[in-house]
């Protein structure tokens, strides 16, 4: 893990609905080029913490600061430029674009382009889409041709055609395979190579633990145990977090 210092730091963050109490008080801090885990029960806040990082909802206290500099305020196309990006649980794929297209909307830039200057970008799109796994005629196909394997590589290219620092993967093993999983976790680990920052969100602990540098635990909203995988994985307060939520606990399957 790179000692470069931090690149997100989020202060007290507080999220409502209602009488819901989604986040609490919420602090924590990524380093440059670590792979944090982010886990907890279901319901814990773990979503809603990306989506305020995203500014995809707007916390109700609390500041949040990219490398070194507060990005509270921030609309969501200022973070993307900056360096931020994000997957979701359910990939989000425009349908009716080719592999290739879907990567060519995170290239483009924010002014209206004409055709030629998007053909000129072709080579990029080939180059972004070789870099997550997909051969030359996979790029001409179409969402709906793809396993969940691939739609999640293909979100991961979107992302990568943004240039990010930091990227934000919400249950990105869920739906595959052993085989996608293994295929997948390794081009994470080629990608942290290249200096990419990444919080995971999952519950396939079996998954997550050979990829994380650290955990942060977070249940009702709020951090309940920070340090590395199996240290926490130990962790008293986690397991009664985990066991009093679900049945066939995460700790327990993962080993």
């Amino acid at each position: 893990m790179s000692n470069m210092g931090s690149l997100l730091e989020l202060r007290n963050l507080t999220k409502t609905f209602g009488r819901l109490v989604a986040l609490s008080d919420l602090s924590l801090t990524v380093q440059r080029g670590e792979t944090l885990g982010l886990i907890g029960p279901n319901g814990s806040g773990k979503t809603t913490t990306f989506n305020l990082i995203m500014r995809e909802l707007k916390q109700d206290e609390g500041e949040i600061f990219f490398e070194g500099k507060e990005i509270t305020k921030y609309p969501i196309q200022e973070r993307v430029k900056m360096g931020i990006a994000r997957t979701y649980q359910i990939p989000r794929p425009f349908a009716e674009m080719t592999v290739a297209e879907n990567i060519r909307v995170g290239i483009m830039p924010d002014k209206i382009i004409s055709v030629m200057t998007m053909n000129t970008r072709d080579g990029l799109e080939r180059e972004i889409g070789k870099s997550v796994g997909f051969k030359q005629h996979e790029l001409s196909m179409y969402p709906n041709e793809l396993s969940m394997g691939s739609l999640r590589r293909l979100e991961l290219g979107r992302n990568m055609a943004t240039n990010p620092k930091l990227l934000l993967l919400d249950e990105v093993f869920a739906g595959l395979t052993v085989g996608e999983i293994a295929e997948l976790s390794e081009l994470l680990k080629e990608k942290k190579k290249e200096g990419l920052t990444f919080i995971i969100v999952s519950h396939d602990l079996r998954s997550l633990g050979p990829l994380v540098d650290r955990v942060i635990v977070v249940s009702f909203g709020e951090v309940i145990a920070e340090g590395s995988f199996e240290e926490v994985i130990a962790d008293e307060k986690v397991k009664e977090a985990y066991l009093g939520k679900e049945e066939n606990s995460p700790l327990e399957l993962h080993k």
